[in-house]
């Protein structure tokens, strides 16, 4: 396997352009990243990358031959990974982003039991909130609810996520509830940073849209929530979020009858990355547990 494993260098270091960053993707040291390169430079008896200070570039010959490696490198994963699948057992790297509040909440623990499942699967998982671009930034699929569409990158959707506009009783003690979506201007509005200050609804006369006043903004789902349960004013939040403390009494419902468009939890997953087995497995078994009862929807 030691000339897969030189393959796979040179095409993460034709992807990243550096050493220490194909290094970092691949979870090794980069003098391990150079020693394969050297390896495999010396095998063909030709140089593939032009070496400076500042970055890595490709010769003509690694110009040349970086497609068919590529799609080389991935046929012989599928095909290990398929072997490894018929013997009823999984095996490889995943690495993964997910959403900062979902991921702490349901996603990492779900994660953990996926591993405890499949022992011979390893993972890198990054929490982060912001769009990712898998292929660029080297995930085998990024999860997500922001509506960003890139190249070379399959859309899967998961789970629809529900939305509640909620405020605590004594925020509407102390300035009222609002009776139709036009007088939420009149109101302290919390935002979630992402979602953006327009929000969206569907009455039964047709489509509504309000440009809210922030009082508060912020990229973290706990943090809109609790300054919601606080009083500080009234917000959209994801019901995962929304239900415990609605079922508790901190939080109150507000304009029901106005729905809130669901959003959808979605993975991102590079062509090249779609068919492998163990993140088919992986996507279809998050996909049945974000669908049991509780998960996401209330």
């Amino acid at each position: 396997m030691d000339m897969l494993a030189n393959l796979k260098a040179f095409v993460v270091t034709a992807d990243t352009g550096s050493f220490s960053e194909a290094a970092r993707r691949s979870d090794l040291v980069p003098s391990v990243v150079s020693k394969r390169i050297d390896q495999l430079e010396w095998r063909i008896r030709a140089p593939l990358f032009i070496r400076t200070t500042r970055k890595l570039t490709l010769t003509d010959v690694g110009e040349r031959y970086l497609p068919t490696v590529r799609q080389l490198v991935r046929q012989m994963e599928e095909m290990l990974a398929g072997m490894a699948q018929a013997s009823g057992d999984l095996e490889g790297h995943i690495r993964i982003k997910i959403p900062t509040t979902l991921g702490t909440l349901y996603l990492s623990e779900m994660l953990n039991q996926f591993l405890q499942e499949q022992p011979r699967i390893s993972m890198d998982v990054v929490l982060a909130d912001r769009s990712v671009n898998p292929v660029e930034e080297g995930f085998d699929l990024a999860i997500g609810a922001l509506p960003e569409l890139y190249g070379q990158v399959k859309d899967h959707p998961l789970s629809p996520i529900r939305r509640r506009l909620c405020a605590s009783p004594a925020y509407l003690a102390r300035r009222g509830t609002p009776q139709q979506a036009a007088e939420l201007i009149d109101h302290d509005c919390l935002v979630f940073t992402t979602s953006g200050s327009r929000w969206e609804f569907q009455s039964p006369q047709g489509q509504v849209g309000v440009d809210v006043r922030p009082k508060l903004k912020t990229n973290d789902g706990v943090a809109l929530c609790q300054a919601t349960v606080s009083g500080l004013g009234i917000s959209v939040l994801a019901d995962y979020l929304a239900a415990p403390a609605i079922r508790s009494g901190e939080l109150v419902e507000i304009l029901p009858e106005l729905k809130l468009p669901d959003i959808w939890l979605k993975a991102l997953v590079p062509n090249n990355r779609i068919d492998l087995p163990r993140v088919r497995m992986l996507l279809q078994w998050l996909e049945q547990r974000l669908k049991a009862p509780a998960t996401l929807c209330t």
